[in-house]
């Protein structure tokens, strides 16, 4: 199953999440298949291909509930 969830980059106490498509059976850090984001907490920027996102869904793609906040 492929899910649209954060994979997380940065250093210690300074996270950097990225909004990934990637199979449900890879680790958090796994190889994406696509690089559909990005969310910095820190500064609370967050830019989302929401195009990208659709098309991933349409291919049958769960998003998790924390990315579903983060595009809504």
């Amino acid at each position: 199953m492929i899910m649209i969830r954060l994979a997380r980059f940065g250093r210690k106490l300074a996270p950097f999440y990225r909004v990934v498509a990637i199979s449900g059976e890879k680790k958090r850090e796994g190889e994406p298949l696509e690089v559909l984001g990005y969310w910095n907490p820190a500064t609370k920027e967050t830019k989302i291909d929401n195009k990208k996102v659709a098309k991933w869904v349409k291919k049958g793609a769960q998003i998790s509930p924390t990315v579903a906040k983060l595009i809504k």
